[in-house]
């Protein structure tokens, strides 16, 4: 590699399709299970992804802002999945395709135990992953106690700066945006992982250099979203991000943190058009590009959306929807038992709310994917236990 190539590379790495100098210097390691984390920051209103259409509640409730019944005459109606869940028409061309391969699985009524029904709390919570009697631990992560679990599995998170969930590993865990932000940039931790990488080769001073130019070009992030969004960009040209990050996870990585902004909808949520369709068409996209791009290892790939709550079953005064409380959780992968809802259920109608407001917390989401884990790797009690500490694993048979 010349030096004014590896300089490019190293200014503009967020806008290429993968990290340049990423399959140059690394073997790629055997064919082995790969694990992405999707979290959807500001809480997403699961009832118009997954909708109750068999519900006259769900229509009682939502005046101007329900999908309509399934109507095979008509493509803005939902798609029946079953003969009570439907899928919002906007995801007709990225995931109901999987859906139909049953390579994807819907989790409704999941959550946490945490009733703050505050961004910041519940979203720490589920990073942290242990459980709310424990205190509040904020430098232990339950991905990075994963990490630490397995052996010779290398892990990644897809952000500007490392995670809650990847905090306190037992080893170095690299970060970095693909998002395709011309401002995004290595922060220090990141300059001297990359640095390190090239120490003592013919391009150790063509990487320095490469990283200083990038921190001078751009100082400061693009502030994109609202403070629920903690920093993380919205579902725009998630398409390109998730291609860049198969390319590295199909590669170098095993385990792998991205997260997605722009959920909090109080305000003029819409159905098939607005705010909330608009993130979950580029969402929706996001995941099939990511499927594509892996090709024979999307067999070999798990990924798992989440959102650290719902939103309110009824609508509001501004035709959005409020902090709430249980969600819909995904599980996607080539051998996912899909084309399923999975997990414990309950019908869906004003006396089943919790509060009388939003949906119950029927699967926990630290026993559900300590079950999900175990399946992965093959992991015993006591791994599990150091995971997620006194869940109680279930395993739904998702892989």
């Amino acid at each position: 590699m010349k030096r004014r190539e590896f300089l490019l590379a190293a200014a503009g790495a967020a806008a290429l399709p993968a990290l340049s100098f990423s399959g140059r210097l690394f073997a790629a390691p055997p064919s082995s299970p790969r694990f992405l984390f999707v979290f959807l920051r500001g809480g997403y209103d699961c009832n118009n992804l997954l909708v109750p259409y068999s519900s006259d509640f769900y229509y009682e409730s939502r005046p101007t802002i329900a999908i309509a019944k399934p109507d095979p005459n008509n493509p803005n109606t939902t798609i029946a999945l079953d003969g009570n869940w439907g899928l919002n028409p906007v995801l007709r061309d990225s995931i109901y395709p999987l859906w139909q391969k049953k390579q994807v699985a819907f989790i409704p009524f999941a959550g946490t135990d945490d009733l703050s029904r505050s961004h910041f709390e519940t979203q720490d919570s589920i990073e942290r992953g242990e459980p709310l009697t424990q205190g509040g631990n904020f430098r232990s992560g339950f991905m990075a106690r994963l990490s630490g679990t397995l052996t010779g599995v290398p892990a990644i998170a897809f952000t500007n700066s490392l995670p809650l969930s990847f905090q306190g590993a037992s080893k170095d865990i690299p970060n970095i945006s693909l998002k395709g932000d011309t401002k995004a940039h290595f922060d220090e931790r990141q300059s001297a992982i990359l640095a390190g990488m090239y120490k003592n080769t013919s391009l150790a001073s063509a990487a320095a250099d490469g990283l200083s130019l990038r921190s001078t070009v751009s100082m400061d992030l693009q502030n994109e979203m609202v403070a629920a969004s903690r920093g993380a960009p919205n579902a725009s040209g998630f398409a390109q991000e998730t291609q860049r990050i198969a390319t590295l996870m199909r590669d170098q990585y095993r385990i792998g943190f991205v997260d997605v902004g722009g959920w909090d909808t109080h305000v003029n949520q819409g159905n098939i058009t607005g705010g909330l369709a608009n993130n979950l068409r580029n969402l929706g996209q996001g995941l099939a590009a990511y499927a594509a791009a892996l090709g024979s290892e999307w067999d070999n790939t798990t990924v798992v959306v989440v959102s650290e709550f719902g939103r309110t079953f009824r609508e509001n005064g501004d035709h959005g929807t409020d902090h709430g409380h249980g969600t819909v959780h995904w599980v996607l992968g080539g051998k996912v038992n899909g084309g399923r809802i999975a997990g414990e259920q309950m019908a869906v109608n004003q006396q089943n709310l919790l509060q009388n407001r939003d949906y119950q917390v029927l699967n926990n989401y630290r026993d559900v994917y300590s079950g999900l884990l175990g399946r992965i790797w093959g992991l015993n009690g006591n791994q599990l236990q150091s995971i997620f500490p006194q869940a109680k694993p279930r395993d739904l048979h998702l892989v």
